[in-house]
């Protein structure tokens, strides 16, 4: 079912963009909701409606079949109240985590609800990274600020380096760490995504401010200003509330980091670009991001699972972004897939088939992890009968490009 189809409204969506900000708002509800229910299954009502309520309003409502049109771009583009559908994400993220740290530090509430709180504030982290990725591809430097603001809760700061200046030069290659390949589990892809994009993120940001004549220890050094308003949140709180806020601050980010890193498998698994006679990859297209137009968890996610178009036009605002008929479509939104991620087995016979479909069944045009070479390992993974056909792998090194 879609929903929105050949509709005139500019934006059919406007007055929806607002719901992202229950994310954050999850943060102010648990005391709330038990103190009036006596319920203490809310202290874990982020995972709760994440993972559970939004999947099933996900397969209720069904997909937006709405583009917005090009006539329409700039005014989309230039209209404000979109701006402030992100901007408002802040104060409430953070707002909500000063409330926790409150209860943290109390005795009132058992370990198993201060952990439900930690795992709830871990989601509204893994999401505050979401709005950082929207604020952090801006131009206009005071939203480039916001989003390193937004990366202080989950400690993650280096993502504004190697997201606009790594991941989107390499992905859909073997050289991206954040490029999930043919065959690899989440549990084998989460420490090569993590360490692998801690290291290019280092590397990029000194390769800027050698070419700048700037010293590493400076002020203009992207990772010191996103990794120093988390050390000044942390150590706020801590001063704050005492030292037994420490494991539950620690618990939420660490949460926050691998609910991005699992988003990031479910947006490139098995994609590949196509190499250019020159050795450079081609440019990014619809056809190398999956790409979900469920209609729940685009307006919860500021249409990040739009994400075809997001790689192929890095500079469109969220609520100017396109769905193709190019890219290779999920079968569920990001909250169903990150669910079946955690499960190799379920993962793979849910989406190998629809890797090597994408590719016409030439295993050779995938981004494949080493040793799926043939039919005979694709179908041990979970994937349908396809012979190999033999051709060239597509490798080589992409062409650099810069941020300031």
């Amino acid at each position: 079912m879609a929903i929105f189809e050949n509709t005139d409204a500019r934006d059919p969506k406007r007055y929806m963009w607002v719901l992202g900000l229950i994310a954050p708002g999850c943060a102010l509800l648990p005391s709330q909701l038990v103190a009036h229910t006596g319920l203490e299954l809310f202290w874990w009502i982020g995972p709760i409606i994440v993972f559970v309520v939004i999947p099933l309003l996900d397969l209720a409502v069904g997909d937006d079949g709405s583009n917005p049109r090009d006539e329409d771009y700039e005014t989309l583009s230039n209209d404000r109240y979109y701006r402030w559908c992100t901007y408002l994400f802040l104060p409430l993220q953070f707002t909500g985590l000063t409330i926790a740290g409150y209860l943290w530090a109390r005795q009132e509430l058992s370990l198993a609800d201060k952990l439900g709180l930690a795992v709830t504030m871990g989601v509204v982290s893994g999401i505050g990274i979401n709005a950082a990725h929207e604020l952090g591809h801006r131009a206009e430097r005071h939203e480039r600020w916001l989003a390193k603001v937004a990366l202080a809760q989950s400690g993650y700061g280096h993502f504004f380096v190697e997201h606009n200046r790594g991941h989107h030069v390499r992905v859909a290659t073997p050289e991206d760490p954040a490029s999930a390949r043919f065959g690899e589990s989440l549990w084998e892809f989460l420490p090569r995504s993590i360490v692998g994009g801690f290291r290019s993120a280092l590397a990029l940001e000194r390769e800027r401010l050698s070419r700048k004549g700037k010293r590493w220890l400076s002020p203009h050094n992207h990772l010191m200003q996103a990794w120093s308003m988390s050390v000044v949140l942390f150590g706020t709180m801590i001063l704050g509330f005492g030292l037994a806020v420490i494991p539950y601050l620690v618990l939420q980010a660490v949460i926050g980091a691998g609910l991005l890193e699992t988003v990031n498998y479910v947006e490139h698994y098995g994609l590949l670009r196509p190499r250019r006679a020159n050795g450079n990859y081609v440019r990014c297209s619809p056809r190398d991001s999956w790409n979900s137009d469920r209609l729940i968890t685009n307006v919860f996610l500021f249409h990040l699972q739009r994400h075809s178009d997001h790689h192929a036009n890095p500079g469109r605002r969220y609520q100017t972004l396109r769905s193709s008929q190019q890219a290779p479509q999920l079968p569920a939104g990001y909250a169903t897939m990150v669910v079946l991620a955690t499960v190799p087995p379920l993962w793979r016979a849910v989406m190998n088939h629809r890797v090597m479909a994408h590719y016409g069944g030439d295993i050779t045009l995938v981004n494949r992890k080493t040793g799926v070479r043939s039919y005979h390992f694709l179908t041990r993974l979970g994937g349908p009968s396809l012979t190999d056909r033999r051709g060239s792998v597509h490798t080589g090194k992409p062409s650099a490009n810069d941020d300031d």
